[in-house]
């Protein structure tokens, strides 16, 4: 009987197709269904994972619409390669490896992209001059103020703020690229937020860019946003630097 490589393990009986569509995507994502080869059959699928034929035909159609596989019906279908193919809504599911462990490589890239996205959405929400961004923005920092360091309130508000920044910026680009931005750093938030803390906490900086933003200086808003982001940068650093020196003596 024709069974794929690797062997695939049976899902639990609740959200079948969710459960099948992460199972072949972090089988795609980690290299074991290897790019170029051919999808499993769904009569495959189905005795492997234990499911029945719409479920597996679910997680199909989403892997599809993710550019991960390539459906070619009366003919093969095939494992793309996801970094030629896929979006940026696949971040989320490259954070973590298979292990539970974060991918450095992965989150120092998503770092450069944050930095420059921070940087120039600031300088074009300054140049756009819209004052009632600015009254967003220092709400947003009086809230920040009171929040007192409790890091979880500290993160829903920096959230805020970028968004309004990004959505001032007027760059549909720009946006949605951040919403996968956001997605990814929901999946390890918990994790970062000790990492963030000299950033989050930081609530002079933020209003020096709220007021930046405010009284239309591009300039500055650009050079405060990438000052602001990289306080961040050195704290998720360490952590991943750290995490590699821990992997390192392992081996």
């Amino acid at each position: 009987m024709e069974t794929p490589n690797p062997p695939l393990t049976p899902v639990r009986k609740q959200a079948l197709s969710d459960a099948v569509f992460e199972q072949l995507r972090s089988r795609i994502v980690s290299g074991e269904l290897a790019a170029g080869s051919p999808l499993p059959a769904e009569r495959v699928l189905c005795e492997a994972l234990g499911v029945n034929r719409s479920s597996v035909r679910e997680a199909l159609r989403r892997l599809e619409q993710a550019r991960l596989v390539s459906i070619r019906h009366g003919g093969t279908s095939r494992i793309l390669d996801y970094r030629e193919s896929a979006g940026l809504d696949l971040l989320p599911a490259l954070v973590m490896t298979g292990d539970g462990r974060i991918d450095a490589t992965v989150v120092r890239g998503i770092l450069e992209m944050r930095s420059a996205i921070a940087a120039d959405a600031a300088r074009l929400a300054a140049a756009a001059t819209d004052q009632s961004v600015k009254q967003k923005l220092v709400a947003t920092c009086a809230a920040m103020r009171a929040a007192d360091g409790e890091l979880t309130t500290l993160q829903d508000l920096a959230i805020d703020y970028w968004s309004a920044i990004v959505d001032a910026s007027g760059n549909i680009a720009y946006r949605l690229a951040y919403n996968s931005l956001r997605d990814t750093y929901d999946t390890c938030r918990a994790i970062l937020a000790s990492a963030l803390a000299d950033e989050l906490c930081d609530a002079d900086g933020y209003t020096a860019l709220a007021d930046a933003i405010g009284s239309g200086d591009a300039k500055s808003a650009e050079a405060l946003a990438r000052q602001l982001v990289q306080r961040g940068e050195m704290g998720i650093k360490q952590v991943l630097d750290a995490l590699d020196s821990t992997a390192v003596e392992k081996q």
